[in-house]
């Protein structure tokens, strides 16, 4: 087992910006090491000849054709819309304006 200290937690709970109690601490030294072990295991694996791939599972997309086709109209898109100016959407704020 990785054997994460005490003080190698702590500074990883801080460069995450968690407050943890000591017995957090202690917790978290066995998950963290069982993680690091697991990942080590498979760092080991052989993986020569072995192609990339983007799914566990032979997959085909069928893909349309690209083609440009005409839009939904604003006034259709907007129409359930609870505020709209010019054509667009209204939201609230969500940062503080500087204004």
């Amino acid at each position: 087992m990785s054997a994460l200290t005490r003080e190698e937690v702590a500074e990883i709970a801080e460069l995450a910006r968690l407050e943890l109690s000591a017995g957090e601490i202690e917790a978290l030294r066995g998950e963290l090491g069982a993680i690091l072990d697991h990942m080590a295991a498979l760092q080991a694996a052989d993986t020569d000849g072995v192609e990339p791939m983007t799914h566990a599972v032979p997959m085909d997309l069928r893909l349309r054709a690209d083609e440009a086709r005409p839009s939904l109209p604003v006034e259709v898109a907007t129409a359930g819309a609870p505020a709209t100016d010019d054509g667009c959407f209204v939201v609230p704020d969500i940062l503080e304006s500087s204004k």
